[in-house]
């Protein structure tokens, strides 16, 4: 979408002042789902859902016991399916399935293997990797024409603004003070959060320029929380996480490292995604114990899996689930699948009749 339509930052007109917190009941908790991005890595949380759900019985659905799902990247694809009515386990096959369309694997021979070095390495250094072309049709035909709003669950969901520098987060009507998001479709919110700088291009939409979520928050667990508390008077003891990662890639800093250098650094990105994930583990434990923090992530061993690379995920990920999942079923199972949460109403459309625009769904508010 063009810029010549007349369009204000995101954060213009936020009001000055904390939003007017809803009634929580004080006997039932907060329960969050949290979901990392990870490109085709999101194959391992879509799996350890999918184990969980089954354990539900036949028809039930994991998100019917949860009160608000984030994600960012393929962990906002994975939220947006959920709330869409879409199993765990369809969202699994999704990625599954179409996982080759979308990220096509090289040829898995000496000449496929030159190929991806010269794309990764000289191509990609001026292009990106991929069209979006194939993304967004699998997304258009698993979401069709759904909006953010009619979602069955609260969302947040992040992306980054490039054309005001700032960053920008889609949320459902689960406050009078969200006024916009709701029109939004999924497929847009999808695409938005999803656009992976050097493997996508930006998002051109409403006047502005989205990319990926992941830049600043792709771990959006302590965004979850934070929303809990804002728009709710919900005590933190009462808060409950669960978080599911697509695997961290430790990053050490090696001699030839601490020369400096770009060509030394250049995958200094994953450092920033690792630190942020861990900060963002961390400061949940602390606001709301350690005890109400739940994280699941796959440990990857040898080289990381790139977010693109179908086969190792396939390969390393997926059998990794059924392990994942034995080890905290006991947990999950009584911390949050013991009993479904209350169903999602939006707020009504009458409370926000004649309400200004006041673009409030940042990530300050």
């Amino acid at each position: 979408m063009s810029y010549e339509q007349p369009v204000l930052p995101r954060s213009a007109g936020s009001i000055p002042s904390r939003r007017v917190q809803q009634n929580w009941p004080a006997d039932r908790d907060f329960r969050i789902l949290s979901i990392d991005g990870g490109g085709i890595r999101g194959v391992f949380p879509a799996g350890v859902l999918a184990d969980f759900e089954a354990t539900l019985g036949a028809g039930a659905s994991i998100v019917d016991y949860f009160d608000l799902v984030a994600g960012t990247s393929t962990g906002g694809i994975l939220a947006l399916g959920l709330g869409a009515g879409k199993s765990a386990r369809e969202i699994r096959d999704l990625y599954m399935h179409r996982g080759p369309q979308i990220f096509p694997p090289a040829w898995d021979n000496a000449l496929g293997q030159i190929w991806k070095f010269i794309r990764n390495n000289f191509v990609n250094a001026a292009f990106h990797r991929y069209n979006r072309f194939a993304l967004e049709r699998t997304l258009e035909e698993f979401f069709g024409e759904k909006l953010l709003g009619e979602s069955k669950v609260r969302h947040v969901i992040p992306s980054f603004d490039g054309r005001f520098s700032e960053v920008f987060l889609f949320k459902t009507r689960h406050h009078a003070d969200y006024e916009q998001d709701w029109r939004r479709k999924m497929v847009e919110v999808a695409l938005a959060t999803s656009a992976a700088p050097t493997i996508y291009r930006a998002l051109d939409t409403g006047g502005f320029r989205l990319i990926d979520g992941g830049v600043w928050a792709n771990n959006p667990l302590i965004l979850a929380v934070i929303e809990a508390l804002v728009c709710y008077d919900v005590p933190p003891e009462r808060i409950k996480v669960l978080s599911i990662g697509c695997g961290q890639d430790p990053f050490r800093v090696t001699r030839r490292m601490a020369i400096g250098g770009l060509l030394h650094w250049r995958g200094v990105i994953g450092a920033a995604m690792h630190a942020q994930s861990l900060a963002a583990t961390n400061q949940a434990r602390l606001l709301l114990g350690p005890q109400n923090v739940v994280r699941i992530d796959p440990a990857i061993t040898g080289a990381p899996i790139e977010l693109d690379d179908y086969r190792r995920a396939m390969d390393e990920l997926l059998p990794a689930v059924a392990g994942a999942v034995a080890a905290s079923r006991d947990r999950v199972s009584s911390m949050f699948l013991a009993q479904k949460a209350a169903p999602f109403v939006p707020v009504s459309s009458t409370l926000l009749t004649g309400a200004k625009d006041r673009h409030l769904e940042t990530a300050t508010a």
